[in-house]
């Protein structure tokens, strides 16, 4: 593939997420890529994540629904990308249990229109142009269900989604891994561990966990608090996914992992012990712990093989957890103003999930 970072016009779907806006952001400052931002801007895209280069030229917002092919076919036309990067997605495990709908709308429904309208886009192209585009499928380790005790999941491991959301995902990449095949769209596959770094919305583990202890109210850990997860700062991740667009190759799947398994249970205690060090109270955060109901269906543990990744892209993770953790506190400590209205108009640290 001839053309490098510098030369590409990135359409990133979902760039107002937390995944999505350090895609975009890394995009646009280190690269100098013109990125068309395509979001529907839902409760958890925020558009102060993208605040910082909003009115830089390299950058374009559409608001718009993955589900609306005439939409996307006159952005497709407007802007002419070079590369896909598909991140839109409705995530929140607890949420598809609550309401498994909008997970098959978005991630289903939304990624084979997409899927359409970027194959529609692909036909028009030139000989030269087709050979160097791209189209990125991003997806999750959840798919391939739960890990025992042992082993790492590899790029060609099974697939047993157990979650709505995560059988939403399996679909939308067997989705993607048939356009590649029936119809020759130049598909990459990714899997990622679970991410965490500045921006992310206040439901998920970490951020959750950094404001319930700033409030002084329980932090609810599920079952045993003993489910194992691997931990990835977004800002790796990112990295990883811009360098499948210039040498991640056609019809393969990269997972992406930060190498670093931790039980919930440690890790909100160490959100404790950073949020006692960085901002102290007489009272010790980690008694605010208190084990609720599991989830249903709760998968025991993930764990990525990322070593396709590190040997075929030069990628590896370069963020420790006790570091990237240290500064994610740090950013909420000193961010207050991005998340303070959306810890009281969508999300108050409230459980969801039990349906």
């Amino acid at each position: 593939m001839s053309t490098g970072p510098d030369d590409m016009r990135v359409l990133v779907t979902g760039g107002a997420g937390f995944i999505g806006s350090a895609v975009c952001r890394k995009l646009v400052d280190e690269h100098g890529a013109l990125v068309i931002n395509v979001d529907k801007l839902t409760y958890a895209s925020i558009q102060r994540s993208i605040d910082s280069f909003a009115g830089n030229p390299s950058y374009v917002f559409e608001r718009t629904d993955i589900c609306d092919r005439a939409a996307l076919d006159a952005i497709f036309e407007r802007h002419r990308p070079t590369a896909v990067l598909h991140l839109a997605a409705e995530s929140h495990v607890d949420r598809s249990i609550d309401a498994p709908a909008a997970f098959i709308k978005t991630n289903v429904i939304g990624t084979y229109t997409l899927l359409e309208a970027a194959a529609a886009h692909y036909a028009r192209l030139s000989p030269e142009a087709r050979a160097d585009f791209r189209f990125v499928h991003v997806s999750t380790d959840e798919v391939y269900g739960s890990l025992g005790d042992k082993g790492r999941f590899r790029e060609d491991s099974p697939y047993a989604p157990s979650s709505p959301y995560s059988a939403s995902k399996a679909a939308s990449d067997h989705l993607a891994h048939a356009w590649c095949k029936t119809f020759d769209l130049p598909v990459i596959i990714s899997h990622c561990s679970n991410n965490y770094g500045p921006y992310q919305f206040p439901e998920k583990l970490i951020p959750l966990m950094i404001l319930n202890g700033l409030d002084g109210i329980s932090l609810p850990v599920y079952g045993t608090g003993m489910n194992v997860r691997d931990w990835l700062h977004v800002e790796d991740h990112a990295r990883g996914l811009i360098a499948l667009i210039s040498k991640g190759n056609v019809g393969e799947t990269y997972n992406f992992g930060g190498g670093t398994e931790l039980t919930n249970l440690s890790v909100t205690e160490l959100v404790c012990d950073t949020l006692d060090r960085l901002a102290p109270t007489a009272r010790p955060r980690r008694s605010l712990i208190t084990f609720v109901t599991d989830r249903p269906g709760h998968d025991w543990r993930y764990a990525i093989d990322a070593s396709k990744a590190q040997r075929e892209l030069g990628w590896r993770p370069m963020r420790r957890f006790a570091e990237g953790l240290t500064e994610t506190v740090e950013w909420y400590l000193a961010n207050g103003s991005w998340w303070s209205a959306l810890r009281k108009r969508v999300h108050a640290g409230e459980r969801l999930g039990l349906r």
